[in-house]
């Protein structure tokens, strides 16, 4: 396991110094899902949820939330991000939203967490816009499952822990 980079000598937290670091391009894609009664799965893909428009709702959340992560996260950089998407998939399946969430960026530092917030919020909207109609509800599974750029390079993660 690598060095914790957000503490110093001493213990206390700090925000990486990436000073020194090049400029790449960055891209991270952070993946989630919402687990609900069929029926609520059925009001979002009829479009009849009360709230309106739940996943285009959840969408804008999403980007906006990526764009704020610093404004979250105490010891995140902000980032000059170039593309945020929000893409879902209604798994009948599962009886659930599907959330894909990509970020990039060229810079110092990685999008990951920009990837994760926006994956979480998007998740938190879409349950805050038919919650009236089920309680029920199971937000899980938020992870990265990709990385690309910066020192360590790529990275992919299928969601399943060893």
């Amino acid at each position: 396991m690598s060095k914790l980079s957000h503490f110093d000598e001493s213990g206390k937290a700090v925000m990486v110094d990436v000073s020194d670091k090049a400029e790449t391009a960055r891209v991270a894609v952070a993946k989630g899902s919402i687990r609900m009664a069929p029926e609520t799965l059925a009001l979002i893909k009829q479009g009849t949820a009360d709230k309106g428009d739940v996943l285009g709702v959840a969408r804008v959340a999403g980007i906006m939330a990526a764009k704020r992560t610093h404004d979250l996260i105490p010891l995140c950089h902000p980032l000059p991000l170039t593309k945020v998407s929000i893409d879902f998939d209604l798994n009948e399946d599962d009886s659930a939203v599907d959330i894909t969430a990509t970020t990039k960026v060229t810079g110092k530092t990685g999008v990951e967490m920009e990837a994760l917030t926006a994956a979480s919020i998007a998740a938190l909207t879409i349950y805050d816009m038919v919650k009236a109609a089920d309680k029920q509800m199971i937000i899980g599974q938020i992870y990265v499952a990709t990385k690309e750029g910066g020192k360590s390079g790529s990275h992919a993660f299928d969601g399943e822990t060893p």
